[in-house]
């Protein structure tokens, strides 16, 4: 054996050494959907890395946010200022010492560019990026985009960053440009002047228009009054805004509104609103910003225009919030994409971003997508594929996920509203007897594939099929969860007007006061089948009575909101913390007093659970009869021999394991 075969294999050797010492942070079997490898990135090509720290105490935060968001609490709504968010985000001093030795050692400059200090940059080769973190970037293409992007089907990590960084960015995410949940359901005719005949949207001729939402969730017309009170529309995929639509839209819709009144714009990334009267392709933007300005009468409006790719767009979106010293009370976004898309590592930590903004007392609305079952929408191609597919940001448990009705009397969930389960989430605690009692209702012969141990959504729903707007000067009907997803965030930003003159803070974080008061501020919607755009036959859940996974937990009922958030007890619920709940907690003490486990139902057929939160909540100050209901729930115990439990007899998606369950534990703080 010569001597440079004898080299060869020596260096073959310690680099085979070296790569068993890495650990695989994150990989995929294969790119996902259509993307396709090009071949190996030039290695002399340049990468911005962006790396996130570990946080020092996200538990903490966690377990904070629940204890300010849930009424009764002795802390609620008692939100934390930016310097005590920071004080659990922060990276520790020894998680920041080791990745900045880390990149001092590899002659890398590593930049702080977050307000926490938990995200920093980098800029390398793609040989050094392969070799620091035994990847293999690739150059990948897609049939929708017209450039190609660099990723890796795999990132490891060196000993010495195990446990400090959380992401590396761009990796393993593989987005397509463009995506987005604002897909109409069909122009109609165009017209300069729209009279709807009627606000019926389950009807050809109906229309909706602001005047019809306040109509049917009696949403007041009055003016806000509070400065200090920004809602935040935000924008990706170059999306812009047309303030001289905006001001026909309002001069048509709302003419009691001053139709100079507009928005002010905010730029991120690179992005603009740029002003075209004959641009007929920003239907979403226009969309957005119409119906809050539509509907949060008076209430002051901000656009973030975001450039650059969505997963990069969302990061910077939540450093962009982090750093605001005045920030909005209520961010609305109706953008998303699949779950598996960003990957488990990447979501997680936009996830945390938005903890931290809602511990600020911020509202954060999301839609929860137009494909219903199956993620993405107009992808018929899937309509015999039973695997459910998840959507994200409004999977994350620290937003609000808004999904879509239609008509009224009775108003149902609309085919395409979407809903479903988590696969990287777990049920947080304010929802877990809701989910319980929606998973109770489903055939034992149930052909969908989900995750029954992971977060649901939507939370709640509004109208969302054929609201008009103007788009290039001319009338139409746009529709989909992102049109619900403004107008819910313009009744929470009016709510936080009348808090906010009354001396009160804000809603901040909505979902356990949501969920609280479920039964009282929200109108169950029970009727409806989220099939998107595949046949109604076809496998996908069922509206029912209590949460559901099409419309949530309802629609609103403004007053009854109102009265929530002030403070004034809502018809069926209690003020303490202690007394039981018919939002949420009635429903889970009966049916764990009168659960027959041997068959998984109650012990009578559902009427305990259906029934039992209107009982009690109509003779709330009855305390014999609670009584009564604790004495025989014992009883039942007794005879039973055992603890009274729930149990889902749904199996989940086979996750990977460094997407378990039991990595997210911390969510379900009680």
């Amino acid at each position: 054996m010569t001597f440079r075969k004898s080299l060869a294999l020596f260096f073959s050797h310690m680099i085979a050494v070296s790569a068993r010492r890495m650990v695989v942070h994150e990989s995929l079997a294969a790119a996902p959907g259509s993307f396709v490898s090009q071949g190996p990135a030039p290695a002399t090509d340049m990468l911005t890395l962006r790396l996130a720290l570990a946080p020092n105490n996200i538990a903490g935060l966690q377990a904070k946010m629940m204890s300010i968001s849930t009424p009764g609490s002795s802390e609620h709504r008692q939100w934390l200022s930016a310097d005590e968010v920071k004080s659990f985000v922060k990276p520790s001093s020894a998680t920041t010492f080791a990745v900045m030795k880390f990149a001092s050692t590899h002659g890398l400059n590593a930049t702080v560019i977050s307000p926490h200090e938990d995200w920093v940059s980098i800029t390398l080769s793609v040989a050094q990026a392969n070799d620091l973190f035994a990847a293999q970037y690739q150059v990948y293409s897609h049939p929708s985009m017209s450039n190609t992007i660099t990723r890796t089907l795999s990132v490891s990590l060196p000993p010495e960053l195990v446990g400090h960084i959380q992401v590396i960015h761009p990796t393993t995410a593989f987005l397509k440009p463009g995506s987005r949940t604002g897909s109409t359901t069909g122009h109609v005719q165009h017209n300069k002047r729209a009279t709807p005949p009627s606000c019926d949207t389950s009807l050809a001729s109906g229309v909706m228009t602001p005047a019809c939402l306040q109509s049917i969730y009696g949403i007041p017309a009055t003016p806000a009054t509070q400065s200090n009170n920004a809602l935040l529309v935000t924008a990706y995929v170059d999306q812009s805004a047309q303030k001289a639509d905006l001001e026909q839209f309002l001069e048509l819709l709302r003419p009691d509104v001053d139709p100079s009144e507009s928005f002010t714009l905010l730029s991120l990334d690179g992005g603009n609103d740029p002003q075209n009267p004959s641009d007929t392709k920003d239907d979403e933007a226009n969309l957005d910003i119409q119906y809050t300005a539509g509907i949060a009468t008076g209430v002051p409006l901000k656009f973030l225009s975001v450039g650059g790719d969505f997963a990069t767009g969302l990061l910077d979106t939540t450093t962009f919030i982090h750093g605001l010293e005045d920030p909005p009370t209520v961010v609305s976004t109706s953008y998303s994409l699949s779950e598996e898309s960003f990957g488990f590592t990447l979501a997680s930590k936009i996830c945390d971003g938005y903890l931290a903004i809602g511990a600020r007392g911020i509202s954060l609305l999301f839609s929860s997508g137009d494909g219903g079952v199956r993620g993405g929408h107009d992808d018929i191609s899937e309509c015999k594929n039973n695997t459910f597919v998840a959507t994200f940001p409004n999977s994350c448990p620290w937003v609000t996920s808004v999904g879509s009705t239609i008509g009224f009397g009775p108003e149902t969930a609309v085919n395409f509203t979407g809903g479903g389960f988590s696969n990287y989430f777990p049920i947080p605690s304010y929802q877990s007897d809701a989910v319980a009692g929606f998973l109770e209702t489903l055939p034992t012969d149930f052909q969908g594939t989900f995750n029954s141990n992971g977060r649901g959504y939507p939370d709640v729903s509004l109208q969302g099929v054929n609201f008009q707007i103007v788009l290039g000067g001319e009338v139409t009907g746009v529709g989909g969860t992102s049109a619900s997803t403004p107008a819910f965030a313009s009744i929470i930003s009016l709510i936080n007007d009348q808090l906010i003159a009354a001396g009160k803070p804000v809603l901040g974080f909505l979902n356990p006061f949501l969920y609280y008061y479920a039964s009282t501020a929200l109108t169950d919607i029970t009727a409806g089948h989220n099939s998107g755009v595949c046949p109604v036959s076809t496998v996908a859940f069922n509206a029912g009575v209590g949460w559901d996974p099409l419309t949530g937990s309802g629609t609103p009922i403004f007053d009854q909101l109102l009265a929530a958030a002030m403070g004034v007890a809502a018809p069926g619920s209690y003020n303490d913390t202690n007394a039981v709940h018919t939002s949420g907690a009635v429903v889970d003490t009966v049916s764990a007093l009168s659960d027959d486990s041997a068959t998984g139902t109650d012990g009578s057929n559902g009427l305990v659970r259906k029934y039992g939160p209107v009982i009690i909540g109509l003779l709330s100050g009855n305390l014999v009869l609670l009584l009564i209901l604790v004495i025989l729930g014992v009883g039942q115990h007794i005879r039973r021999g055992g603890t009274a439990r729930q149990s889902s007899k749904y199996a989940p998606v086979k996750l990977r394991e460094e997407d378990s369950m039991s990595k997210m534990a911390p969510y379900d703080v009680e």
